[in-house]
């Protein structure tokens, strides 16, 4: 929600909120329709003060035909949240985080000592993207030379399928697993 949609939001709820508990004031007799009348009637003849009136009314009557007719559209928000929006003279591309995520983990799973890969893709408010890769590693694994390549190789697929450049991508090694054939002996 934008800030003009926010102030125009408390200006309304307030003088609803008041308007209302005048009325009901009144409808309880705890303040006579006769006072409130002379008090508004006072008002409206001292120049100075119905010119302020005038202003804020007409300020608030704005306000309440924005708010009608030209409310931001949170669902468009949301789409360009959860994906890529790539634009080009043909039209518009939305990739998902899901596609992704997918293609991470295909790319991981073509690697002989990973498990289990679960990634999230992260977009910045700066339009860079980033990837959290976090997986099981076997026992043969040498962790610094398979995160290198893992890292490499993500960046190099995602670039050449979706011509998108990722800033980082960054490896959360969950847990060492036993290798297959130590699983067999056992």
């Amino acid at each position: 929600m934008k800030l003009l949609d926010k102030i125009a939001l408390v200006l309304f709820s307030s003088i609803i909120l008041i308007l209302s508990s005048l009325l009901c004031f009144a409808i309880f007799g705890w303040i006579k329709v006769d006072i409130m009348a002379l008090f508004i009637n006072n008002l409206i003849a001292n120049d100075t003060v119905s010119k302020i009136a005038l202003g804020i009314l007409v300020i608030l009557i704005l306000l309440a035909i924005k708010g009608i007719f030209f409310t931001t559209d949170e669902k468009k928000d949301k789409k360009a949240e959860s994906g890529i929006l790539i634009q080009n003279e043909n039209g518009k591309l939305l990739i998902s985080k899901d596609t992704i995520q997918n293609l991470v983990s295909s790319v991981v799973q073509n690697f002989e000592d990973t498990k289990d890969v679960t990634s999230k893709v992260i977009l910045t408010k700066d339009n860079t993207i980033a990837i959290d890769v976090t997986l099981y590693v076997t026992q043969d694994a040498i962790i610094k030379e398979l995160s290198e390549k893992l890292q490499t190789r993500i960046k190099e697929i995602i670039k050449q399928s979706m011509d998108i450049e990722i800033k980082e991508v960054n490896i959360k090694i969950r847990n060492i697993t036993p290798n297959k054939q130590e699983e067999i002996n056992q």
